[in-house]
């Protein structure tokens, strides 16, 4: 259980891309490997940006892993670089300035392959 949490929102935003909360309400709103999903991620990028706190931070991670029958076809045939221009584009649209990116890939000892994550963190 989260100790932090005082309040969630179960919210299909493919069927309603709107969140349900006041304006400037947020200091940091999280997109956790599931941009890919959305069929209208602009429409809630602009619901996130309209959401959080003037300075307040959206963080978006993605990795290059998804289930591809539910992923947008556009996400399918771009490579790691261009998700994360693609992410940094949906925030630019919505409004927020220019993205940060960050590799955070874990690195197991001994592991030839490792399993690719990324963060793109965008300001209001």
């Amino acid at each position: 259980a989260n100790d932090q949490l005082t309040d969630y929102e179960a919210r299909n935003l493919n069927v309603n891309p709107t969140l349900p909360y006041d304006d400037n309400t947020f200091d940091v709103v999280t997109c956790v490997v599931s941009i890919d999903y959305l069929i209208h991620p602009m429409e809630v990028m602009k619901e996130v940006h309209r959401v959080l706190k003037p300075g307040g931070k959206a963080i978006i991670s993605q990795s290059n892993r998804c289930f591809p029958s539910k992923a947008i076809s556009m996400w399918l045939n771009m490579n790691d670089r261009q998700h994360l221009e693609l992410i940094n584009g949906y925030a630019k649209y919505a409004g927020f300035g220019p993205g940060k990116a960050f590799d955070i890939t874990a690195s197991v000892p001994g592991e030839p392959y490792n399993d690719p994550m990324f963060i793109v963190e965008v300001t209001k």
